[in-house]
């Protein structure tokens, strides 16, 4: 492995936004890990960007399942002994059909799991190779759902969590900014995905969105929220 490789963990990777991610990276000279739930489906879209000419491999990852974070750790720390950026993208439950009012708990619980605690897992797990990087960067995949500015009535599990997601970078930022490691919450906007629906931006303006965020420099920002390198509302 070559002393200037950077190496670049996404979550949720096999499609949409993450897919996208992990293609732009590679396009950057990454040496990217496409995480996914569904290891046939990661594998599908890892051979995909990687007969591309691309540095992308497929890992199975659930970001809720600690075993499978900590299997990530371990491959990690063998196969690179290190981390340069880690894009918390995987997220689940843009309720649309709930009212917090009226709502189900067990969804608000399993978005709470996969969208707040789900990056979280991958922070504490990945820490230690981030220490290890170069130009250190967490970019958490948020969404303007998630800022209290403009919060309405509609999609509870979603927006609160995107919510937590947000108060979880400004704390990561804040004790991390010692470390040299930049961490940001970023909303690639409405984007036509399987999640988004038809209707939003190209996939590729999203994703352009993230890298901002990863191409900052060192000196750069830290524990913002961030679109298409504009300041969001918290």
């Amino acid at each position: 492995m070559s002393a200037d490789e950077r190496i670049a963990v996404v979550t949720g990777a096999n499609r949409g936004i993450g897919r996208e991610v992990a293609c732009q990276l590679g396009r950057r000279g990454f040496s990217v890990v496409l995480g996914s739930r569904d290891p046939i489906a990661g594998e599908r879209a890892a051979a995909d960007l990687a007969g591309d000419g691309l540095a992308v491999r497929a890992q199975r990852l659930d970001v809720t399942d600690t075993g499978t974070v900590e299997a990530l750790a371990w491959e990690l720390a063998d196969r690179y002994g290190r981390l340069d950026v880690l894009i918390n993208n995987a997220a689940i439950h843009y309720d649309t059909w709930q009212r917090a009012s009226a709502a189900d708990l067990s969804i608000v619980a399993q978005a709470w799991d996969t969208n707040l605690m789900g990056p979280w897992r991958m922070c504490l797990a990945l820490l230690p190779l981030l220490r290890r990087g170069q130009h250190r960067r967490i970019v958490n995949v948020s969404s303007e759902s998630g800022s209290l500015a403009s919060m309405g009535a509609g999609t509870p599990a979603y927006s609160v969590t995107k919510a937590a997601l947000n108060a979880l970078t400004r704390i990561l930022a804040a004790e991390l900014r010692t470390d040299g490691i930049l961490v940001n919450a970023v909303c690639p906007g409405w984007v036509a995905t399987d999640m988004g629906g038809p209707g939003g931006r190209p996939v590729a303006d999203g994703a352009a969105s993230v890298l901002w965020a990863v191409d900052l420099p060192d000196d750069g920002p830290t524990g913002g929220f961030f679109r298409d390198g504009q300041p969001l509302p918290w």
